[in-house]
């Protein structure tokens, strides 16, 4: 059975004012059917992952709330991408906004349509095609950035697959084909985003990790420890403010020690682990059993079985 937007299950009072902000938070709509959303439901295509596989797994996972805080962690080890957010996002003023699109992003190449893909795709570039500036590298000397840049891209794709990597072995369950197979389908979307030869597997991933790490290019400096400084406090109030704080630790907890060295961050001495997965359940609570991204992109494709 396929859950339809009018088939959403009723919930409590308290939950449904709770579901609603994490669902503005996560899609930039109370109901979690934002156009984008209801859009994964039409195409002609199967779309680039295919159900049910790495991808669509660790992407539906609970884990991707600590993964998004991980990977702006580690992203902004690199002074040319973390100039380019300094420079042109507007992560302070709107941090939900800066969240939803990323989300957008994310959702629509792993559940949409190839064409809604490449749309999606298109929109992110162009943007792109805007951002360019200068930096001071990790060795000191200035330098130009766009955000076409290859090792920019690079490292964000890299940041991105291993956060996501990371955060749903630590907090999700299994992958199937295991942690290789998600490396090697989220590749796909390096590949849409430009990115030359993504790695295909874990070892691979770390190892270009460590290669960053080795060749100086990262640093860390005021810019740095100003988006620790936001992302350990954004402006969230009340239980999210609470429950945002664990998440951050979570994500701060599945970082290497050597990079944790380099953000300037510290493990929590408190059982984190434990907090974190009662955290994520009651938000798999809240949020309810549907409609979902993955229930659109299942209805698409019920569609295109029955019309062969």
């Amino acid at each position: 059975m396929h859950v339809s937007p009018s088939d959403a299950p009723r919930v409590p009072r308290h939950v449904s004012s709770l579901r609603a902000k994490l669902l503005i938070a996560l899609a930039g709509d109370p109901t979690g059917m934002a156009p984008y959303v209801r859009a994964i439901a039409d195409g002609d295509d199967a779309g680039y992952f295919v159900e049910n596989g790495p991808a669509w797994t660790v992407h539906a996972g609970m884990g991707t709330l600590v993964a998004g805080i991980r990977a702006l962690l580690l992203q902004a080890l690199h002074p040319g991408a973390l100039a380019g957010v300094h420079d042109w996002s507007r992560y302070r003023e709107d941090p939900i906004g800066r969240l939803t699109g990323t989300v957008r992003w994310v959702i629509t190449l792993t559940y949409g349509s190839k064409t809604q893909a490449d749309q999606e795709t298109a929109r992110v570039g162009r943007f792109h095609q805007r951002v360019k500036g200068t930096y001071r590298g990790g060795d000191g000397t200035e330098r130009t950035y766009t955000a076409e840049q290859t090792d920019l891209v690079r490292w964000v794709h890299l940041a991105f697959t291993d956060a996501f990597l990371a955060s749903h072995e630590a907090y999700g369950g299994t992958i199937p084909g295991g942690p290789d197979a998600y490396v090697a389908d989220w590749a796909t979307a390096g590949r849409l985003m430009r990115v030359v030869d993504p790695p295909t597997t874990r070892a691979a991933l770390r190892a270009e990790l460590d290669g960053f790490v080795e060749r100086g290019a990262l640093r860390r400096d005021e810019r740095v420890d100003d988006v620790v400084r936001f992302l350990r406090r954004p402006p969230f109030r009340g239980t999210m403010g609470l429950a945002y704080r664990v998440l951050f630790a979570a994500a701060v907890a599945t970082i290497p020690p050597h990079l944790r060295r380099l953000l300037g961050v510290r493990r929590w001495p408190l059982p984190v682990v434990t907090a974190t997965r009662l955290i994520l359940k009651t938000t798999e609570r809240a949020l309810g059993s549907g409609p979902r991204a993955q229930d659109m992109a299942r209805l698409r494709l019920r569609r295109l079985a029955e019309q062969r």
